[in-house]
């Protein structure tokens, strides 16, 4: 889950908020809502990532819509989005078995 404080001293902004799915579908004409792809850039979109997709050598995500995905080196994704990094989730504690 985003932690909306980390997100916001991340981002050093003074107030962060989720946007709405209404929101969020008028950004990314031509997108099915719920399957926008991680490219906001190619729509004057700033790009935010968590620190922690460093940690993974792929990224899978939907390609505007809910059919096809789209599977990527998240290297290449860095060079292509120019996402900022930033930690904006909690470590997930690991429970027992």
């Amino acid at each position: 889950l985003v932690d909306l404080k980390k997100a916001r001293e991340g981002l050093r902004a003074k107030e962060v908020s989720l946007a709405t799915e209404s929101e969020f579908a008028a950004l990314f004409p031509g997108c099915e809502i719920g399957a926008m792809p991680p490219f906001g850039n190619l729509f004057g979109l700033a790009v935010v990532v968590d620190s922690i997709l460093e940690k993974d050598e792929s990224i899978y995500f939907n390609a505007g819509n809910h059919l096809q995905t789209v599977g990527m080196r998240c290297v290449d994704f860095k060079r292509l989005a120019s996402p900022q990094v930033i930690s904006l989730t909690e470590e997930r504690r690991k429970k027992a078995a």
